[in-house]
Order: structure tokens, then C-alpha cells, then sequence
């Protein structure tokens, strides 16, 4: 637990996309908690890893005890563990406290999350919001083999998203996945209650547990 008061929450992201859905998606998870959200978009994966150890020694230097910061990094083709140890020795060396490995007195400043595979998992985690978004999209998804475990997509979450929709007429002549225009469009009949990916569920009760 982290006690009360006025909260101050630092998201840092690797990408515009995930930028864009969390706009829409924190003031849902976050509810009427006392907070000032401020999302960082390094606009890489390897940008964000390399200005994270500097980033967060100079939040261990701030003297703000409403202080949390939120790390998502996608996992890609990473190892999960890996990436997780690499985010939490970040932390350590900056002196700060994570869910991972809070303080004696149980408390914690930073929740380091692996987005598996891709933000286009947490999509498909709410097929609702998908069909809504793009109605053409068969409200049959979830029960196929393929998209049942939404973490799991094979070939790449995003291009299994977009040969979806180009199926049912959109995007058709794009050779890759708008991702900012999918993640305005998706995340915003986003219900974080329903959400099928392992993945986003970890985010959310993470976040919460941050801001509690």
C-alpha cells in the first residue's frame, strides 16, 4: 500500500499508439483517485530503455512523496524475464521501491509492466470494443482457436489485427497497421472489467495498486 493524498503518475511508453489508448484508457482504471497523469512517449522501445536509468534517478531525487511512475515496455520477441530484470535493476540502481520489490514498510514508488506481445493484444482482449469500433469485424472472434488466448497470437499481434480488418474493409490499401488511428478508435469502448489479456489485466491491477 501506498497511503493517501495527491498523487503525481509518470507513465513512460515506447510508442505514440500506446500513448494514444492510454489517454482514454488511465481516467477509467484511475476512476476519482487523486492523480495528475503525464504520459511520456519515448517513441522506441530501445529509446525508452536507454533514458529510463536517467529518468528515474532524477525522480528519486525529487522530493515528492505523491511521487509513481508507471513503465510499459512492449516484449516483442524479448525474454520476458530479461526485460523485466533489466526494468527492475533500473529502478534499484535509482534508489526507488516497485511492486516487484517494495519497501519494509510495504510501500512503492514504480510498476514495471510487459505489454505481451504487442498494445494490439490488449485490443483483442476486448473484442466488444473491436466490433464496436470496426463493425465490420465478425463479433465471433474470441471464439476462435486463433484469438481465444489474445497473448498468444502467432505471426505478430499487429499484423494478425490488420489482415482482420483488411478482410472486413478497412485499411485495405495499407501495407501496415495505422496503430494510432486503431488505438483512437478501439481504445475509447475500451471496459477495462472485461478484458481477456492476461497482459492488460497485470497492467491494471498493477496500476491500481500504484495509486492506492
Amino acid at each position: 500500500m501506498n497511503g493517501g493524498g495527491s498523487l503525481t503518475l509518470f507513465v513512460h511508453v515506447e510508442e505514440p499508439s500506446m500513448a494514444v489508448a492510454l489517454e482514454l484508457l488511465l481516467p477509467r482504471i484511475l476512476n476519482e483517485r487523486r492523480t495528475v497523469p503525464k504520459i511520456i512517449d519515448h517513441g522506441s522501445k530501445q529509446a525508452l530503455l536507454n533514458n529510463l536509468p536517467a529518468r528515474l534517478k532524477g525522480y528519486a531525487r525529487w522530493p515528492n512523496p505523491g511521487l509513481r511512475v508507471l513503465v510499459l515496455v512492449d516484449r516483442d520477441d524479448d525474454d520476458c524475464r530479461r526485460l523485466k530484470t533489466r526494468l527492475e535493476d533500473a529502478r534499484r540502481t535509482a534508489g526507488l521501491h516497485s511492486k516487484t520489490q517494495p519497501g519494509p514498510d510495504g510501500r512503492f514508488q514504480v510498476v514495471n509492466r510487459i505489454v505481451v506481445e504487442e498494445l494490439e493484444a490488449w485490443f483483442l482482449g476486448d473484442v466488444s470494443a473491436l466490433v464496436t469500433a470496426f463493425p465490420g469485424l465478425p463479433e465471433s472472434l474470441s471464439h476462435r482457436q486463433a484469438f481465444r488466448d489474445p497473448d498468444a497470437v502467432r505471426g505478430g499481434t499487429w499484423e494478425a489485427l490488420h489482415r482482420l480488418l483488411k478482410k472486413s474493409g478497412y485499411y485495405a490499401g495499407s501495407s501496415k497497421l495505422p496503430k494510432i488511428d486503431v488505438a483512437r478508435r478501439v481504445a475509447k469502448h475500451m471496459d477495462p472489467a472485461r478484458n481477456r489479456s492476461a497482459s492488460f489485466r497485470a497492467f491494471a491491477t498493477g496500476l491500481t495498486a500504484l495509486m492506492t
